[in-house]
């Protein structure tokens, strides 16, 4: 075992002050963004104003004033979110010597951290070949240590049955009752199945998709001869990358893949966050609170519509 799987202490001080402080500078107030509160009290009316939400007009003042005005309100920060986390063999994947496993638990520890120094609670549903672990959902920093001593301390898997998300998902549903911002992160490769489930967990929560990936994953470079590895079954594979035919043809497929998950997350009525394991943890928790920024704006509800923000 690594000595980062041995001290989960010295990895997230190293991310407080490496990542965390960077972040206190630049989100200047935006962490309201990552996770919407469940109770809301009315606390004044004013006049709309351009990128108002316009769920929030009162139609009575409007029509009796002719003037559109929108209710504010005071939300309850007291919110819970939870982690959904996919650690099956092909989330040990990576180039570059960075695994998506390692950027997916850098991503939940500063998330986590962020959450819970405003007082939310986190919980956690860890999936290896199956759903082996429920953490109930807490606030402060010994949680966020925990959750990510349980995440590192896990043996890998050389092998295992194809990933079903489908029962990840699943077991949510039965588990989170009360309403919350729920991060399913995962590489979302998995037997079909999944979006149905993901889709009933939008409807009764705040549901975000934050997908790993690496560049290898979706073009192939000329390197000669590989052997490639299965990472789930085993099962390995000798190509020769430096056939064009090949590359493109490994493309083609790529972004049918590709087409087709964006298109079952936005059906979903999720938001998704691509995260690459190339990415900058701060970029990418800066792209998602403007994605929440903009979704906010656009006053269009999640079970409507999906949004999806990639690294580009």
């Amino acid at each position: 075992m690594s000595e980062s799987a041995r001290d989960p202490e010295r990895i997230l001080r190293r991310l407080e002050w490496t990542v965390i402080r960077r972040l206190d500078g630049l989100l200047h107030g935006d962490y309201r963004t990552l996770i919407r509160g469940c109770g809301l009290d009315l606390a004044d009316l004013r006049e709309y104003q351009y990128h108002d939400d316009v769920r929030y007009i009162d139609w009575n003042v409007t029509a009796r004033l002719q003037t559109p005005y929108v209710r504010e309100y005071n939300e309850d920060r007291d919110a819970t979110a939870w982690f959904l986390l996919d650690l099956s063999p092909s989330v040990d994947f990576g180039s570059h010597h960075v695994r998506k496993r390692s950027v997916s638990s850098e991503f939940v520890t500063v998330l986590a951290r962020i959450l819970t120094r405003q007082g939310n609670r986190i919980g956690a549903l860890l999936y290896g070949d199956r759903v082996d672990a429920v953490i109930p959902p807490r606030s402060g920093r010994r949680h966020v240590l925990h959750i990510l001593h349980r995440i590192l301390s896990r043996p890998e898997l050389t092998h295992s049955a194809p990933t079903d998300l489908n029962e990840l998902l699943q077991t949510a549903l039965r588990v989170i009752l009360r309403r919350s911002t729920v991060f399913v992160v995962s590489d979302f490769i998995s037997l079909p199945g999944w979006a149905k489930p993901l889709a009933q967990l939008a409807q009764r929560h705040d549901v975000v998709a934050v997908r790993l990936y690496d560049p290898l994953e979706i073009e192939l470079p000329d390197l000669g001869l590989l052997l490639v590895q299965d990472a789930e079954s085993g099962e390995q594979l000798l190509v020769d990358t430096s056939d064009k035919a090949l590359r493109k043809r490994f493309a083609a497929v790529a972004e049918q893949r590709e087409a087709a998950l964006r298109m079952a997350l936005g059906q979903a009525g999720v938001d998704a966050l691509e995260l690459s394991t190339h990415d900058d943890v701060v970029d990418a928790i800066l792209r998602f609170a403007d994605l929440r920024k903009r979704y906010s704006r656009l006053g269009t509800a999640g079970s409507r519509q999906g949004h999806t923000e990639s690294a580009a």
